[in-house]
């Protein structure tokens, strides 16, 4: 994947509830339930509308599909229970409906996958594991009853195969409480660290976003690649889970990109509305996720940030 945003298809039909949980901290912002890295950018489909139609020129929306392009994701596991730990397993189709065993490596790794609540409090960002037959397996929690999105983001390794996000729905079975999405806000704490938010996410028109990590008062300087780079940014549009996956500019090792405190990356929002992002970063060996609720376009407007949360972790 490029550096800059990508989006791809990662979103899903708004169901009953959507957490997203990911470690975001202290007082400031609803945390994530689990800790889990974000991955690579993708390469985007041909551009939709905001209504996700092909033939205008505002950016694709992601992950609301779970086919394109002849594959398709067959989530063997669609439901769990809420409060105990359920293996996931999927396979990746092609058009003849066999499994898809090639990959492309992209970030160290053939495919991300990001389990989101539909409430947008519970978030994971995980990398499962692939038995010889295609099928792909790994363990997650899910911390609430509800609604959940599962998100997969990978490049067949056959030719002129482009990087795509499919998406299925999955259901925790339990006592169902809805829960509204948290307030906007540009600082949050996860574990410690604060992470502060600069720039705005528009409509159809590319813009800066950077966020700056510190812990204790001072800046972090030394953050570590994670996935190789210092940042990984994901983005769900609450109502419908549109996803947005963004790298940032430069990368480890260029001799030009600093390890902190602030990463920046490029993202245009597909629509106006209300969106969740995702931060992931490393730091003493940690991967960390913050979480803030932002809002694009004519739904723009400063909120007040949301208490600490957190319901979950798990890269």
């Amino acid at each position: 994947m490029n550096t800059g945003l990508r989006i791809t298809a990662f979103a899903a039909a708004l169901a009953a509830t959507f957490g997203t949980a990911y470690g975001v901290g202290e007082g400031l912002d609803p945390v994530v339930a689990d800790r889990a890295p974000a991955h690579d950018e993708q390469h985007a489909p041909p551009a939709r509308g905001t209504d996700g139609r092909a033939g205008h020129d505002t950016p694709p929306a992601g992950g609301l599909q779970i086919s394109e392009s002849g594959y398709r994701l067959d989530l063997r596991t669609p439901r769990g229970a809420a409060g105990h730990r359920t293996e996931l397993r999927f396979t990746v189709r092609d058009d003849q409906g066999r499994a898809v065993t090639e990959y492309r490596r992209e970030h160290d790794k053939e495919l991300h996958l990001i389990v989101a609540s539909r409430d947008l409090l519970t978030y994971r960002h995980l990398h499962p594991t692939r038995a010889a037959d295609g099928t792909w397996a790994t363990p997650v929690d899910l911390p609430r009853a509800g609604g959940y999105r599962v998100f997969a983001d990978f490049t067949p390794a056959a030719e002129g195969a482009r990087n795509l996000t499919l998406g299925a729905d999955l259901a925790a079975s339990g006592p169902y409480r809805p829960q509204e999405l948290p307030p906007a806000g540009s600082t949050t704490r996860v574990d410690g660290y604060e992470v502060e938010l600069t720039g705005a996410l528009r409509p159809g028109r590319a813009g800066e976003l950077r966020l700056s990590v510190s812990r204790d008062g001072k800046p972090v300087t030394d953050l570590q690649p994670y996935l190789g780079a210092y940042g990984h940014l994901v983005a769900l549009r609450a109502g419908d889970l549109a996803y947005l996956h963004v790298h940032p500019g430069g990368e480890p090792g260029d001799g030009k990109t600093e390890s902190g405190p602030a990463v920046s990356f490029t993202a245009t929002a597909p629509s106006s509305g209300s969106y969740r992002l995702f931060l992931d970063f490393k730091h003493d060996g940690v991967v960390r996720t913050a979480a803030f609720t932002v809002h694009a376009g004519a739904a723009a407007e400063t909120g007040t940030p949301a208490p600490e949360h957190s319901d979950g972790h798990g890269h």
